[in-house]
């Protein structure tokens, strides 16, 4: 969380300073992205809430994507952190939607994407996507990449 916190402090008073708000859909960060946001002291006043899609259960219950939505789509992949930035933003009313969605390892995942593979999206003010692959079967420090990385990308974006 070392490494989180201080983006995530950036982050909180960017979104203050301009009145806007986010939502966050996480999948192998496990909800590290959430708790460095949260962290930050105030964090009501632009985090609306965030949840761990991990999977096709989560992906219907959490954020209420279909089965037909996701015709053509693969977990892992930009088109789907695409698909749940841009719906937990519109569920949650928010100026950004932040997603995260990929392997951490020890080994890749049942689509083919080695460990060390995830896709970040955001949908907002600005809207894009992400491919990071770090090359480690560390799941753990794979889950701390991938949380610093969408951490970076969203402060490069609220610029």
């Amino acid at each position: 969380m070392e490494t989180l916190l201080p983006l995530a402090e950036k982050i909180a008073q960017r979104l203050k300073a301009r009145g806007e708000t986010i939502a966050v859909s996480e999948s192998s960060t496990g909800g590290l992205i959430s708790a460095a946001l949260l962290s930050v002291p105030g964090a009501s006043a632009y985090f609306l809430g965030g949840a761990v899609v991990y999977t096709k259960q989560a992906r219907a219950a959490l954020v209420g994507i279909t089965d037909k939505e996701m015709t053509g789509i693969r977990s892992a992949s930009e088109p789907y952190a695409a698909l749940l930035a841009r719906t937990v933003r519109e569920r949650h009313g928010a100026s950004w939607g932040l997603a995260e969605t990929g392997a951490t390892g020890p080994t890749g995942n049942r689509y083919g994407d080695p460990a060390g593979h995830t896709c970040i999206a955001f949908d907002g003010p600005v809207t894009r996507t992400l491919m990071l692959r770090t090359g480690s079967p560390d799941r753990q420090a794979n889950m701390r990449a991938f949380g610093e990385r969408a951490l970076e990308e969203m402060l490069a974006s609220l610029a």
